[in-house]
């Protein structure tokens, strides 16, 4: 059966791909209130914890600016923990669909 003759509705439908859905929306949600919590910390960090932001931790370096440079780390760490679910979880879940895609009605 070709691309044109999937019936999408049904496939829509299948308690599978809902289930497969759900998870990986609930998933992204997450990390994305975990990243934008973190994010959000480095200005209300800045802004009413300046002292503790100015610390000097080595020659000119602080600690606001080793927060700001960790975003960089938290963000590459959350890449890894959806690409590491996703090869893993939706991948195999998605993989079944598309097998059984073509008996979908």
């Amino acid at each position: 059966m070709s691309k044109q003759e999937m019936n999408w509705a049904a496939i829509d439908a299948d308690p599978r791909f809902q289930a497969l859905h759900r998870k990986k929306t609930r998933f992204l949600w997450t990390l994305m209130i975990i990243s934008m919590a973190y994010y959000f910390l480095l200005p209300i960090g800045t802004a009413y914890f300046p002292d503790l932001f100015r610390i000097k931790v080595w020659g000119a370096v602080n600690v606001g600016l080793i927060f700001a440079l960790s975003q960089f780390i938290v963000a590459w760490g959350i890449a890894w923990i959806y690409a590491r679910r996703a090869n893993t979880e939706f991948d195999a879940m998605a993989a079944e669909i598309i097998k059984d895609a073509h008996n979908i009605k």
